[in-house]
Order: structure tokens, then sequence, then C-alpha cells
């Protein structure tokens, strides 16, 4: 099994910054894509950002140019640096992880329990 276990969410007025990190650990063999996403109340969850094993980014059109997500592969961690933050991306923030584990045959999908991110205006 995989745990992902988020922090870094917090109070912050619009403009600020934020860094949330996400560690997985486990029986781990390999983690293939791990993102963030963020559900809003009242609202579907949906993809913040995404980074492949290699390195290649996705954004949603919201976020480009003001979050950026990154990944250390030798510590199985993900984060998400958050600049200029709006009221609007006041959320709970995710981390999804698509992992291989020991002794299993196929990767699939692991959720963190979110931590929450509150931006004020």
């Amino acid at each position: 099994q995989v745990q992902l276990v988020e922090s870094g969410g917090g109070l912050v007025q619009a403009g600020g910054s934020l860094r949330l990190s996400c560690a997985a650990s486990g029986s781990i063999f390999s983690i293939n894509a791990m993102d963030w996403y963020r559900q809003a109340p009242g609202k579907q969850r949906e993809l913040v950002a995404g980074i492949t094993s290699g390195g290649r980014t996705t954004y949603a059109d919201s976020v480009k140019g003001r979050f950026t997500i990154s990944r250390d592969n030798a510590k199985n961690t993900v984060y998400l640096q958050m600049n200029s933050l709006k009221p609007e991306d006041t959320a709970v923030y995710y981390c999804n992880a698509n992992a291989l584990v020991l002794l299993e045959l196929h990767a699939r999908d692991y959720w963190g329990k979110g931590t929450l991110v509150t931006v004020s205006s």
C-alpha cells in the first residue's frame, strides 16, 4: 500500500504564496504520475497540476503562470508552489499518485486526505 501525506496548507491573503508538499511512503516499487487536485465547497474535484516521472508537467488553465509543480523522485515527494493566490483558489488540495507497489502487478491511484488552502480577499 501507499500512504500520501499532504502538508503546507493554511490561510493566506490574496496575492500571497504557499507551498504544498506530498510525501509518499509504503511498499513502493515505482511511482508514475503525481498530481494535485482541489475541491472547493459545492464543486467537483478538479485537476490542478500533474507531473510525470520524467518531469513532464500539465496545468489547469486557471493556474498557469501562477502555480508550479515539481517532484523529488528520490524522496517520493511532489510539491506545488502557489503564487499570486486568489480567493477562488480556496479549496481542499489533494495529492494523487499512480504507483506500483511490491507484489502487485498493476499500478493504481492513491489519494491523500487533503490539505485546506484558504485565500482571503
